[in-house]
């Protein structure tokens, strides 16, 4: 099978993409990163991509005239880089309708917590954990889910749990987290370049 071209669009320090580039780089992946698209110029993402000489984008959103607008540009980025397979590894922004039509079953997110607990409008970063924590869950974990219209509602893809102690703090939480993110995005991942994802409405089946 030849490599998917694989887009990835990041916020910040870009953890999740290097867990990428590194199963990729070891084999596991049968895909190629041609772009690494920002929305933050200082994303240190962006350096992690340079250094593998991967294209590395910052679109900045005060460019463009709506946020739709915005995302169309992010959209045609990503064509022109022959990208098949969107991840989203720590991108804060939603996507339009335009984009999810674009790259529909094609678009993959990584979220911090077992999907549907603490998930939708608002729920990113720290604030998930310190929402897990407040409330007293005994389990957490992370979700890789592909992307619809609206916030962490599309299909599951892999989820895995972590065990809650009672004196961890949403930061101590947050780095059990992140250990499973490094885990199972790499492998949603894998899975979707190996042809192995089956979609039936809400449902993903990992074929043998």
């Amino acid at each position: 099978m030849p490599q998917v071209k694989i887009g990835v669009l990041i916020s910040g320090s870009g953890t999740n993409l290097q867990s990428l580039i590194d199963n990729i780089e070891n084999g596991k992946i049968n895909g190629r990163i041609t772009v690494v698209i920002s929305n933050r110029k200082d994303a240190y993402g962006l350096n992690r991509a340079r250094q593998k000489n991967i294209a590395a984008v910052y679109i900045r959103q005060k460019d463009y005239d709506s946020f739709e607008k915005f995302n169309d540009a992010i959209i045609d980025e990503l064509k022109s880089h022959g990208v098949e397979l969107v991840v989203l590894a720590g991108y804060l922004k939603i996507l339009t309708p335009r984009f999810i039509e674009e790259f529909r079953n094609r678009i993959i997110n990584i979220h911090p917590s077992l999907i549907p607990a603490f998930c939708g409008k608002g729920f990113y970063g720290i604030k998930v954990h310190e929402e897990a924590i407040n409330y007293g869950v005994k389990l957490s974990g992370a979700t890789v889910h592909f992307v619809d219209e609206k916030a962490d509602t599309g299909p599951i893809i892999i989820q895995e749990a972590v065990e809650v102690s009672y004196e961890d703090t949403a930061e101590a939480l947050q780095q059990k987290v992140l250990k499973i993110e490094h885990k199972i995005l790499p492998l949603a991942v894998k899975y979707y370049c190996g042809g192995k994802i089956q979609i039936s409405g809400r449902k993903v089946k990992i074929k043998e």
